[in-house]
């Protein structure tokens, strides 16, 4: 099926981000997994995808306008616009006829950092295409941010190739998150590599950026990549975040300190402010301040999104 029509004016400066949109099961428990029987948990159903996270600590933020395209299956399609609309970004949800709405079982321990595990159910989130790209998605944007996961599927990296072709053509930047160190391994560091030529800022986090480069340095690792991409922007968690650019770590930008209780979407976070801090008109290093403030008020929450 196509794009939904979406009504209202449309500013200038926006901000328009390409991803995925995805419900997330979230699941708290403490200390290991029981097999084969029961173990203790919390658990919410929450509005995610990485796409979707960062457009909305992008309007938390603060900025002109944020958009977002993505595609979902009809089953959840009115709840996550929404859930999109209610913190402030423009959905622009093309809906799917025959796949279900991605799914994620996000697995939180308690007891370790609340560090997380996935089970990725990716549904229609995926099977964007180039026919559901339209340069006219550009007017009044001036930066455009592409989700990572969109190079994992076969439609979707023919989509992030004529998304990017257009927006280079008119002139807007292009950021991209890598998203997956396990899709990433698969993909293949050289394929990453040629598909994001021509991305303007790249922004892994510490094991996307060693995984691409094969070093275990992360500093090491973002001043390599930044021969690839104009900025790189690293995230590190708690340890914050470096910036690279001509090959070589020109800022190191701390974390804030916080007691983490669900670390589900704070790359996200970060990406979103630092897109928005940008738009507004800070420096990277400045706008990599803004990330870590938005990162680490995420850490704080249950789920991928701002209160």
């Amino acid at each position: 099926m196509g794009r939904r029509k979406v009504t209202g004016a449309v500013g200038s400066g926006a901000l328009l981000v390409v991803g995925d949109v995805i419900t997330d099961v979230v699941a708290r428990h403490r200390g290991p997994l029981a097999p084969g029987t029961d173990t203790a948990a919390s658990i919410r159903t929450v509005p995610g995808g990485a796409g979707a996270n960062v457009a909305c600590w992008a309007a938390y933020r603060g900025t002109a306008e944020v958009r977002l395209l993505g595609r979902v299956g009809a089953d959840a399609a009115a709840w996550h616009e929404r859930e999109l609309a209610a913190r402030g970004v423009r959905p622009l949800l093309v809906v799917d006829g025959r796949a279900p709405t991605g799914t994620v079982i996000c697995l939180v321990d308690g007891d370790a950092a609340a560090e997380r595990t996935f089970l990725t159910d990716n549904g229609a989130s995926l099977r964007l295409e180039p026919a559901d790209w339209s340069d006219a998605l550009l007017d009044g944007v001036a930066r455009l941010h592409l989700s990572g996961y969109l190079l994992f599927a076969e439609p979707s990296r023919e989509f992030v190739a004529v998304a990017s072709k257009a927006a280079r053509a008119r002139g807007v930047p292009v950021s991209l998150d890598p998203a997956s160190a396990g899709f990433l391994a698969r993909l293949g560091a050289d394929r990453f590599l040629s598909l994001v030529d021509g991305v303007d800022v790249l922004l892994p986090s510490r094991d996307e950026a060693c995984l691409l480069t094969g070093l275990p340095d992360v500093a090491d690792s973002a001043a390599r990549l930044s021969r690839h991409v104009p900025l790189v922007v690293a995230k590190q968690g708690a340890e914050g975040a470096l910036l690279a650019r001509s090959g070589e770590v020109y800022a190191r930008v701390p974390a804030e300190p916080v007691t983490p209780r669900d670390t589900t979407g704070a790359g996200d976070a970060f990406t979103g402010a630092f897109l928005a801090a940008l738009l507004a008109g800070a420096g990277p290093e400045q706008a990599a301040r803004e990330g870590c403030r938005a990162g680490a008020r995420a850490v704080e929450l249950t789920g991928g999104r701002p209160p």
